[in-house]
């Protein structure tokens, strides 16, 4: 499950495996299989991103492993946000 907050400024966990899609329309809009919709503060971008740490935190448990594959690519992945932030930030 994912944390995240609702317009009022509520936290909310997710089951991630729930959502169907979704839609910034300014906010974020949440549908899920069920067809119902939340908004939430988050970006989409963060939501998807928030999803893929949560799979590989589940994957790191459950397949010890790939434990150490699973952290350098989280740790890459941050890096990559932090620049592509930073890219933004600079006008590039």
């Amino acid at each position: 499950m994912i944390e995240l907050t609702r317009l009022n400024g509520s936290h909310l966990a997710i089951n991630c495996d729930l959502i169907k899609y979704a839609e910034a329309a300014p906010d974020t809009v949440l549908t899920l299989i069920t067809g119902e919709k939340l908004v939430v503060l988050e970006p989409c971008s963060e939501v998807t991103q928030r999803t893929l740490d949560y799979r590989a935190a589940v994957l790191r448990k459950a397949w010890p492993e790939a434990a150490s594959a699973l952290i350098a690519k989280s740790a890459y992945d941050a890096d990559e946000r932090v620049r592509s932030q930073e890219r933004k930030a600079s006008g590039e």
